[in-house]
């Protein structure tokens, strides 16, 4: 009996895990869609309204079990979190292909690793140190590779991958203060009510400093494409964070960082089935990061 809750509780691991890739793969070739009609800042503070708004029934129960520090560090969590990397991939897929910003996001987990040695007093490894070199090799090769010359000079570098990176440095900072600032909320919890915290801000940047409104009314396509970034903020946002926390309970935390490794595949896919070009050298860039990522995570 016991190997059959075994096998239900693996089986259910490996479809949380499967579901989640393709949810988080998406989320780039959903950005590209909507850029189609909406500015990035337009996209970035709909998707952060529209997973705000979905996980509202959720958070305002427990605001007002909250403390001023709890308060503080939420918003901080809400910021980092979700509202500047929400801004900042929709900025970064201006210049940058869906499949390579997928690529480059899988560099989250070493930024956690970095952020809490720097900030948080964590030890960096010597597994660490080798995956972040790795890792660091394949992201320069993926910034200078050029197309009909092979790599190009530091001069060509696409410097709109720096605001992915930057992105995942968001996301490092926001794992690590979840990790030691956090012991008493649960972490479905966190991502409501701190996505709460940020919605007044997202709701008045939209709708008062943006042609959001003038668009969705009187622009051709622009129904089709909020849509699409409604799907990325209540899918990609709201319900893949849940699903996530469900599986780190489901199977073990290693397990569920694996989805780091799946994601820039699905995202790989997405950008080829709308017509995007890898050249060789994004290929083995995409190997040195996957890798990497790999070695520096591995137990």
């Amino acid at each position: 009996m016991s190997r059959d809750i075994q096998s239900e509780s693996t089986f259910k691991a490996w479809g949380f895990l499967l579901v989640l890739a393709l949810i988080w793969g998406s989320s780039f070739i959903l950005i590209k869609r909507g850029l189609e009609v909406f500015s990035p800042g337009e996209v970035g503070a709909f998707r952060i309204v529209a997973a705000g708004l979905f996980l509202l029934p959720l958070s305002l129960p427990r605001l007002k079990n909250l403390n001023k520090r709890q308060i503080k560090n939420l918003i901080t969590v809400g910021m980092v979190g979700s509202f500047i990397p929400a801004f900042l991939f929709a900025k970064a897929q201006t210049q940058l292909s869906s499949a390579l910003t997928g690529v480059f996001n899988a560099m989250t987990p070493l930024f956690v690793v970095i952020i809490g040695a720097l900030f948080f007093n964590s030890k960096i490894t010597k597994r660490n140190a080798l995956g972040l070199l790795i890792a660091f090799v394949g992201v320069v090769i993926l910034l200078t590779v050029k197309e009909g010359v092979g790599f190009g000079s530091f001069t060509d570098i696409n410097a709109y991958a720096f605001f992915v990176l930057l992105a995942c440095a968001c996301y490092g900072l926001n794992l690590n203060i979840i990790k030691f600032r956090f012991v008493e909320l649960k972490p479905v919890a966190i991502t409501a009510i701190s996505l709460t915290m940020v919605l007044p801000l997202a709701l008045i940047y939209l709708f008062s400093y943006t042609q959001f409104s003038f668009k969705l009314l009187h622009v051709e396509g622009a129904v089709i494409a909020a849509g699409y970034i409604a799907i990325l903020g209540v899918v990609g946002t709201a319900l893949a964070l849940i699903l996530f926390n469900v599986m780190v309970k489901v199977a073990t935390p290693v397990f569920a960082s694996s989805v780091t490794y799946l994601i820039p595949i699905v995202a790989i896919m997405w950008g080829l089935l709308d017509g995007e070009q890898l050249l060789a050298g994004h290929y083995l860039g995409i190997a040195a990061v996957i890798f990497g990522v790999w070695v520096g995570n591995r137990k």
